[in-house]
């Protein structure tokens, strides 16, 4: 008989108030010194699953802060939490729904069955559609009105429809180059800004071009409205929009069977938009771009992590340490922002993405019960790839007044293959060296009678590391954020997978629309719209 979950709030666990006692207990200068330090950094590092090791050598723990956390994620019920959540209970309380993004890639625990069909067979069947689908496309047994191939996608969506999609599209781009997967150029369009979309127009061979219309409901304002766009363009440019779009959308929405759509591909509502890269939303444009394989491997990377995830021992579960360490940093140290730092340029927007995962999931002030917490929950994610954020905000993470906690992540390799020896080593060496130079620097920092000249050091950090960014890393590196920000939320015990904090706003813009405001708001949209 599985073992009854108790939903409590942090601050209530045992395991946390002995944790509050080890503040600051270790400091990561002194840990990292000499034979010592080395032995450490082969000692802290768990494998994540696709050639991925998660190392924390450089982060404020020690064995027996380690075993605190054994104590708080057996009290939690952390494991037992994802267990229910991946067997179809209802953890979404807020919107009453299950949380089924894993499934998207695999099948950790029982068949579910929703909506009158077993939801693992739902998405499957989804994948096959779109690579049916894609290879049409790529073969061209699928032409334009013109009798021609098409050799661009373009996705219009926001948020979740955007920016994971878009994080993953240009994380993969110079690798299927690189082996000859390449298949067609995609952009994508999102702000309702009418520039962004121009812009992106007025760059694409409309004639050429399959636009992705990725909405769930099929009444998402923003969305819409740049559909709208696109089809005045299309209509100028003499093209018969319904031959240039496809639907990623609910089964029960208006876009699901309409004929102005090539095809439609379906989502459903126990995926929010931020998990939904491994759908159909991700899957419709990676596919198209890459081919079907290229996804199914990036699906095989997640599936592999989230299996990990599922491990009792801490200390082989990369995303539940990662997980704890966050929150001991947040709750105990007192830290408030995390910075994501990748050392590979392909990864330039995922950060981007990672900011709202994490805040748009963990970005609560009340428990998933709706009472008031009087503790801190989800840290601001913030980042930009390296070696550019050393000449940007890194004199800030090294001689500010506030300590950051830093996530690195970098490759063994580059995805070209193409690289130049300059002054004795190469670009990759020299990328490379950057990142090992960085995390001692920060958690040891330099002593020097000029103040200037001094850093403090103790900043801690953890790096994701492989060989190279291919699609089953990429798919690995991404299920790992997701189950650390779902662990999280467990412990903070707020409801990771609504949002209702981006409701507000859109409420009060139909408003000024509609034209029905109180007096501040219309104040305040007469100063801009004339």
């Amino acid at each position: 008989m599985a073992a009854t979950i108790s939903w409590n709030d942090l601050a209530e666990l045992e395991g946390f108030k002995k944790l509050t006692a080890l503040k600051n207990e270790v400091s990561v200068a002194d840990a990292l010194k000499g034979e010592g330090g080395a032995q450490r950094v082969a000692q802290y590092s768990i494998p994540m699953g696709s050639g991925l090791c998660y190392n924390y050598a450089a982060k404020q723990v020690d064995a027996k802060i380690i075993a605190e956390f054994k104590e708080l994620a057996e009290e939690a019920q952390l494991l037992e939490k994802f267990e229910a959540l991946y067997n179809g209970e209802v953890v979404n309380l807020g919107e009453k729904r299950m949380v089924l993004h894993h499934m998207t890639r695999g099948q950790l625990g029982k068949a579910v069955v929703a909506d009158g069909t077993d939801k693992r067979t739902f998405y499957v069947q989804q994948q096959k559609a779109i690579a049916d689908f894609a290879a049409k496309v790529h073969s061209g047994e699928l032409l334009n009105e013109k009798g021609e191939k098409y050799t661009t996608v373009c996705q219009i969506g926001i948020g979740g429809s955007d920016l994971g999609p878009r994080a993953m599209y240009l994380a993969l781009e110079n690798w299927a180059k690189a082996n000859s997967c390449f298949k067609m150029d995609a952009h994508f369009i999102s702000n309702v800004d009418p520039d962004d979309a121009a812009a992106v127009l007025a760059s694409l061979d409309l004639a050429k071009t399959i636009f992705i219309l990725v909405s769930k409901s099929g009444t998402t304002l923003e969305t819409l409205t740049n559909q709208t766009f696109v089809i005045e363009f299309l209509k100028k440019a003499g093209l018969d929009p319904s031959k240039h779009m496809i639907a990623v959308t609910s089964e029960t929405s208006p876009l699901a069977k309409s004929p102005d759509y090539l095809a439609a591909f379906f989502m459903d509502d126990y995926i929010g938009g931020r998990y939904s890269s491994t759908s159909a939303v991700g899957g419709a444009i990676l596919s198209l771009a890459f081919g079907p394989d290229v996804f199914s491997r990036f699906l095989k990377g997640a599936a592999e992590e989230d299996a990990l995830a599922t491990e009792k021992d801490i200390t082989k579960n990369a995303a539940l340490m990662d997980a704890l360490i966050g929150v001991y940093e947040r709750n105990v140290q007192g830290y408030p922002t995390t910075a994501v730092l990748p050392y590979s340029q392909a990864l330039s927007r995922f950060p981007a993405h990672l900011q709202q995962l994490d805040m748009e999931s963990n970005g609560k002030s009340v428990n998933r019960f709706g009472k008031k917490l009087d503790y801190q929950t989800g840290a601001v994610i913030f980042g930009e790839p390296g070696t550019n954020g050393q000449h940007s905000f890194y004199q800030l993470l090294h001689q500010g007044t506030d300590v950051i906690p830093l996530q690195f992540i970098a490759f063994q390799q580059n995805q070209t293959g193409k690289d130049v020896d300059i002054q004795g080593s190469s670009s990759q060496k020299k990328l490379c060296a950057n990142v090992a130079a960085q995390i001692v620097a920060f958690a040891c920092g330099k002593d020097d009678e000029n103040p200037n000249k001094f850093f403090a050091g103790g900043r801690p950090s953890s790096i994701i590391y492989g060989r190279q960014l291919t699609p089953e890393s990429l798919g690995a590196l991404l299920a790992h954020f997701e189950n650390k920000v779902m662990f999280q939320g467990f412990l903070w015990n707020v409801n990771s997978f609504d949002q209702e904090g981006v409701q507000l706003g859109k409420t009060l813009a139909k408003a000024v629309l509609a034209d029905k405001m109180d007096p501040a708001l219309k104040a305040y949209a007469q100063l801009l719209i004339k």
